[in-house]
């Protein structure tokens, strides 16, 4: 009985997020092709080092366990391990993802003895060509350079290393692969699903699984899912099997368990879904994170009861819940409908009608002149940081 009352609880929002992402900075050092945010160049209006322990300082009041900090690239700010610091010392624990790019062995020994910090090292592919291909040349080489120096500073003994991998069509075939490397380098493999946002809009359709590899996927979860962080990423792929079989909740957090602050202080109810129709508020215009949370119209309206739409009548509803959010907004699609990835077909169906695909307003790429090609030539900095990425 403890599980129908919690789920229950989820859906109508929680006092605080279980899972809050802030994403520090647009600025990067590389400019992969499937970025949630459109990363490349720093936004002017960054929230100060101030406003940002401002935020912690709220955090902490509200209990909230942990935040996943990204961007952008998080560690290019100058004041991030400063922020780091004042996270932890306020008993608010830090995820951090990075592309490695200043994970030194010093910066490496530092987290190791640290009991607050978790690092996530984001690598889209088990080789240098496939991961190349979407992160930007040398990048599979700076990833594993940081994995190296984590290991070589014992930070893998507590776990907290992370492999962040999103699965596409190229590297869904080396899942084995990538568990390999998250074992030699005494890391924990995490895998998530691609979504067509940010840039990400502009190669979903080359990049996103086809309906054979999410059976792959769906077979390769059940038999190592124990062994790999998933989130909620994957609820979608849960009609193709037993009800409960794919570890993670089976339900769109958005508004409700989670939620996104981005580096001007804008507050999105998904971290996938940066968009105006998902902007819930400000924290230094509307009074802070907490009144946004509690008190945003946007919010309210995700938490009330949530139609089955066209999904109604499907006998996996309550397996997938009708999927993604924003797969379904940045495809057009309508929310009360299939995921665009529906694994009984439905979304095939539905993307091959008329539609328009919205694009969020926000997009700090330093291409500007059309889509970042999926094949890059950035060239890689010759030591960590070394060249700045605003």
């Amino acid at each position: 009985m403890t599980a129908p009352r919690l789920i229950e609880q989820f859906e109508h929002g929680l006092d605080a997020p279980i899972c809050l992402t802030w994403e520090l900075t647009y600025a990067c050092n590389l400019a992969c092709v499937h970025c949630l945010s459109s990363s490349g160049r720093r936004d002017p209006r960054e929230l100060s080092t101030r406003q940002c322990k401002d935020i912690i300082d709220e955090l902490e009041r509200m209990q909230v366990f942990y935040v996943n900090i990204g961007g952008g690239e998080p560690t290019v700010r100058p004041d991030f391990w400063e922020l780091v610091d004042y996270a932890t010392a306020h008993r608010v624990g830090v995820k951090f993802s990075t592309n490695g790019v200043r994970v030194t062995p010093e910066v490496a020994a530092r987290l190791a003895a640290s009991d607050y910090v978790d690092v996530q090292i984001s690598l889209d592919g088990a080789t240098a060509e496939v991961n190349d291909a979407v992160r930007g040349t040398g990048s599979y080489a700076m990833a594993v350079r940081a994995l190296e120096n984590l290991a070589k500073a014992g930070f893998g003994k507590t776990g907290a290393a992370k492999i962040s991998v999103v699965v596409t069509r190229h590297n869904v075939s080396q899942l084995d692969e990538f568990a390999a490397l998250a074992s030699r380098y005494g890391a924990t493999l995490r895998i998530t699903r691609l979504r067509p946002s940010g840039r990400g809009a502009d190669v979903w359709e080359e990049l996103h699984p086809t309906a054979d590899q999410q059976v792959q996927l769906y077979d390769w979860l059940v038999l190592n899912g124990e062994k790999v962080l998933t989130g909620d990423s994957f609820f979608h792929l849960s009609p193709l099997g037993e009800s409960g079989a794919l570890a993670g909740l089976n339900m769109c957090g958005a508004g409700r368990v989670v939620c996104l602050i981005d580096p001007v202080g804008d507050v999105y109810a998904c971290p996938f879904a940066i968009h105006d129709r998902f902007l819930a508020g400000n924290v230094l215009s509307d009074g802070g994170f907490d009144k946004v949370w509690k008190n945003a119209p946007l919010f309210a309206e995700l938490r009330a009861p949530q139609s089955a739409g066209a999904c109604g009548s499907c006998g996996h509803y309550d397996s997938c819940r009708g999927g993604c959010m924003a797969a379904k907004f940045f495809t057009g699609l309508p929310l009360d409908g299939p995921d665009p990835e529906c694994v009984q077909g439905h979304g095939v169906r539905a993307l091959a009608r008329e539609r328009d695909t919205p694009r969020s307003r926000v997009d700090h790429s330093r291409k500007k002149s059309g889509p970042v090609p999926l094949t890059l030539t950035i060239r890689a900095p010759g030591r960590p940081c070394n060249e700045s990425p605003l």
